[in-house]
């Protein structure tokens, strides 16, 4: 995984689900067979792991296999047999709908937490990707800012609307003076001045939400944008390049929840159609 410049986080998540595994097995690693790998997922779901979690595990198991026969060349028959995945789930992403996202940045007085919500609102940045921001990655004469290691270790350049850009500059006003280079800090309690983790961005979020009674979350900030700039008719590519996905299916999904552009096209074409019709009534009547 290394040799394939996988992330630190990534790595960490397949060895402690390996862990887990071998934890569990009551057999040699070398005896394992499909049998163990069915009992095995059976535990997980006593577990209430989800589908996508489950099989996560499985291709952990796979891979390790793979590893098994490939670099320590051991004749291994990989038990986890095709068909084992779990059918996950494909729910249409949640976004806010615009008197939401009012009803939320009505309440955020607190400079850094309006310039961090907007951010993903507004960029499409994902809350790990805020929260290791630094002041270096930030192109104000452009209006841009430099994503660097995003999710799989890719960069991208992603661009800053006037509200954000002004929510950002306010907060650095205001910012202390301290040696990090991240440009979020914790401000209060004994990490005071420390950069502020992803956990504490979502603390946050959660914070406002239940002040205000709605579901909200760092991704649906992310999910909103995404939709906005679909039914405000940008191209399916940009909106792609823009998220950092690495497949143009991931920002597809978009498509199933943009109920706006596919009204007004629906409509456009039903007016088109009953149209013609109605110019063609005249004509069969006169004829009978």
């Amino acid at each position: 995984m290394k040799r394939r410049n996988y992330s630190p986080h990534t790595i960490k998540n397949y060895l402690n689900m390996l862990k887990h595994f071998l934890v569990w097995l009551s057999v040699p690693i070398e005896k394992t067979t499909n049998k163990e790998i069915k009992t095995y997922i059976d535990f997980l779901l006593e577990q209430r792991k989800s589908p996508k979690t489950i099989n996560c595990h499985l291709m952990g198991i796979r891979k390790f296999f793979s590893y098994l026969r490939e670099e320590e060349d051991l004749q291994l028959v990989d038990p986890v047999k095709r068909g084992y995945a779990l059918k996950v789930p494909n729910p249409l992403p949640k976004h806010l709908q615009d008197e939401q996202v009012e009803e939320l940045f009505s309440i955020v007085k607190k400079l850094r937490d309006r310039a961090m919500f907007k951010l993903m609102l507004r960029c499409g940045l994902r809350v790990d990707e805020v929260a290791s921001l630094t002041i270096a990655a930030i192109d104000y004469r452009r209006s841009r800012i430099f994503v660097y290691r995003g999710k799989g270790n890719k960069d991208r350049v992603v661009y800053i609307s006037s509200d954000a850009g002004e929510a950002l500059a306010r907060y650095l006003q205001v910012r202390p003076e301290v040696k990090s280079k991240r440009i979020f800090l914790v401000e209060k309690g004994t990490h005071k001045g420390n950069p502020i983790s992803v956990r504490g961005i979502q603390k946050r979020i959660e914070y406002y939400a239940k002040k205000i009674g709605i579901t909200v979350s760092c991704h649906h900030l992310r999910h909103t944008m995404a939709t906005q700039l679909l039914n405000a008719d940008a191209a399916l590519v940009s909106i792609q390049d823009l998220l950092g996905h690495a497949k143009i299916k991931t920002t597809q999904q978009y498509c199933r929840v943009s109920n706006k552009k596919v009204q007004i096209d629906y409509h456009k074409a039903m007016d088109k159609i009953t149209g013609q019709v109605a110019m063609g009534k005249p004509g069969k009547a006169a004829r009978h």
